[in-house]
């Protein structure tokens, strides 16, 4: 059987082969540690953030994915630069011998195999981001005010945070607290006629006021923030609802948010791909190392050229070793069958 992609080589190019393996070993795990680094700094973000998604969003599969891929490129950078180094030493390649082949082969399976699901995930779950954050973050607005609801006692807290931390306000914008009751009714009045006015002003009994909370006043502005009355142009000296506000943050949470994880995915999509490339090579400069020294018996200044190649023979004729391995050459074929001995004739009976 002819080999697949052979390539000769003799004794100049082995030894270069496994210099250009050792940097590309030590490339691939430099790489392989920035994409578990930013892979982990990604799900950090996503477990600091996950209020704020709905719990449907698959987004969160990507860094778990890409951390198993990153941890198995590292390794795979660290065995490479081994391998490569002790190729170099007749006394120290011997105990690679029997390991380098099974790991090549769970190598290019697993870590390649994780590697495409991670790229495929980076391209196609960062979409997913709109619908997500769009839903958890207008139940983040709905739930504001219920500081003393069993499992939303901290929904104020963390949502006050969002906006101070991004600088943001609302889910698209400040007027999107204009629509909701966000403060409790534990501090309303019910004596209050002008309360009640607002409760009876709409269908859902809500206390609904054009305000909003501290956390949407910009620090930066000059001016001291105005949170209330926003929609009357005549309850604050000098101030126009018409014109752009430089008190409160002029951007909303969604559009804040889907743009910072969006670019955490890019990045970590771009490392991906990089990693998946010098993952390849090293695989692949590791298997022609691998089969020349092997027909050398293991040793780097043996005599003569050696060949290297990916596969001892073609696909066809692998399946059908596998194929004849697997049963069918213990059958006999039909020519092949000993033939039946026939039975003896009876001869006349004697009387």
């Amino acid at each position: 059987m002819a080999p697949v992609l052979p390539v000769v080589l003799p004794l100049q190019p082995r030894i270069r082969l496994a210099q250009g393996l050792w940097l590309l070993s030590w490339l691939l795990a430099l790489v392989g540690g920035l994409t578990l680094f930013c892979s982990g700094h990604l799900l950090v973000q996503l477990r600091h953030l996950g209020t704020f998604l709905a719990p449907s969003c698959p987004f969160a599969t990507l860094p778990q994915v890409a951390l198993a891929a990153s941890a198995v490129a590292l390794g795979t950078g660290l065995v490479g630069s081994g391998a490569s180094r002790a190729s170099l030493d007749a006394a120290q390649y011997p105990p690679w011998r029997g390991v380098l082949g099974p790991l090549l082969v769970s190598g290019t399976a697993g870590g390649g195999g994780l590697l495409v699901l991670a790229l495929g995930l980076a391209l196609v779950l960062p979409g997913t981001l709109d619908t997500g954050l769009e839903e958890g973050l207008g139940t983040a607005l709905a739930h504001y005010k219920d500081t003393e609801v069993p499992g939303r006692c901290q929904a104020k807290r963390l949502l006050d945070e969002l906006q101070i931390k991004h600088q943001c306000c609302g889910r698209h914008g400040y007027k999107d607290w204009f629509g909701i009751q966000w403060v409790s009714s534990r501090y309303l009045d019910p004596n209050d006629q002008d309360v009640v006015d607002r409760i009876q002003s709409n269908v859902e009994g809500l206390y609904l006021i054009d305000g909003v909370p501290f956390s949407c006043c910009n620090p930066h502005s000059p001016r001291p923030c105005l949170q209330s009355q926003l929609s009357d142009p005549h309850a604050h000296p000098l101030y126009d609802p018409r014109q752009p506000n430089l008190n409160l943050w002029a951007q909303g949470c969604h559009g804040v948010l889907l743009g910072y994880l969006q670019g955490l995915a890019s990045t970590l999509g771009n490392l991906l791909a990089v990693t998946f490339l010098l993952q390849a090579l090293v695989l692949l400069g590791l298997r022609y190392l691998q089969t020349a020294l092997e027909g050398l018996g293991g040793v780097m200044d043996g005599e003569g050229e050696a060949q290297g190649y990916l596969f001892p023979g073609g696909l066809k004729d692998m399946l059908k070793t596998v194929w004849l391995q697997g049963g069918v050459a213990h059958r006999p074929a039909p020519e092949e069958a000993p033939l039946e001995e026939a039975p003896p004739k009876e001869g006349p009976s004697e009387v």
